[in-house]
């Protein structure tokens, strides 16, 4: 009879982590994305680790070649001897609630790449594209050693913008024939673009897409000195434009460095993280008094007109402090 190994603590496991062990980082994944006192711990073990690595966001319509051009990046930096994680947030499953993985998939080719990790995480309806958990995951990579993290979010259009508030660099994907151009002006995309991408440019229409992008970029309104997105053609499948690519990253990280840029958006980032962490600690102490009698008392009276909205909704806060 075997005797079942103990369960290793949050310190044993980023320890381990530190040292390249994938499970100890798939174990501390799964604690951030479950919550609860030991994504605390993960989270207080991260801190004074994390904020060395450079963090690029990747967004854009479904068959735009997210996940292509990724892979191609991954080959970039692991060529430059970086280590390299991967966030790849997929749509929930509808049935399970998880990952439906379809993007670990596709990155098969770096699979038994010890400086190479890859996640599947679940966006599990969150708006914006990204999982809850996405911050507090790329400070855990963060602090296990990882030199760059890129996070692929899901393609939902209008509401991917939340990326550009996680990377240091938002690349965005437009493919030709898909009304890209059209759809970035309308969800917002292009005010979080620091890099456009013209992916699977030797098709039909890319020239197009390619100039209306830079037509609309031309008319927004900017102030001296402030970064031009980059608008790049690339066919990701064949490696073609990657080199433009990365050179437009690292202009724009230069960019950013010199003008103090990088700093404030990284702070910018830890702000909404906290207001997330706390958001969600009311929402679940919201969640106890809406199964008893004090949301239910409120709600009474706020329908018979005695109380408005607001005040009850005060009531309601008081009752939480």
């Amino acid at each position: 009879m075997t005797t079942a190994r103990p369960a290793r603590s949050p310190a044993e496991l980023f320890a381990a982590a530190s040292g390249g062990d994938r499970t100890s980082k798939a174990r501390l994944l799964s604690l951030i994305e479950r919550g609860g006192e030991d994504a605390r711990e993960v989270g207080r073990l991260a801190a004074p680790l994390a904020g060395d690595a450079y963090t690029i966001g990747l967004t854009g319509a479904p068959g735009a070649g997210k996940s292509t051009l990724t892979s191609a990046l991954i080959t970039h930096l692991r060529q430059q001897g970086e280590e390299v994680a991967v966030l790849a947030v997929d749509p929930s499953s509808p049935f399970t609630g998880g990952a439906i993985l379809g993007d670990r998939v596709r990155m098969q080719d770096h699979a038994t790449d010890p400086g190479v990790y890859i996640r599947s995480m679940s966006s599990r309806g969150h708006l914006g594209g990204l999982s809850a958990a996405t911050p507090q995951a790329v400070r855990v990579l963060e602090g296990a050693g990882c030199d760059v993290v890129l996070v692929e979010t899901v393609g939902v259009g209008q509401a991917e913008v939340e990326v550009a508030s996680l990377a240091d660099t938002t690349l965005v994907l437009l493919a030709p024939g898909m009304g890209d151009a059209v759809q970035a002006v309308k969800a917002g995309i292009l005010e979080i673009a620091d890099v456009f991408v013209v992916n699977k440019a030797d098709r039909d229409g890319a020239d197009n897409t390619y100039r209306d992008i830079q037509g609309m970029i031309g008319l927004a309104e900017r102030k001296a000195g402030e970064w031009r997105p980059q608008v790049i053609r690339a066919v990701a499948v064949r490696g073609e434009g990657l080199d433009d690519v990365v050179a437009a990253i690292e202009k724009h990280r230069r960019w950013m460095e010199e003008h103090g840029e990088l700093r404030a958006r990284r702070e910018r980032r830890a702000a909404a993280e906290v207001e997330a962490i706390a958001l969600g600690v009311l929402r679940e102490r919201m969640g106890t008094l809406r199964g008893g009698a004090a949301l239910a008392a409120l709600a009474a009276r706020v329908a018979a007109g005695e109380l408005d909205p607001y005040a009850a909704a005060d009531d309601l806060l008081k009752g939480i402090e």
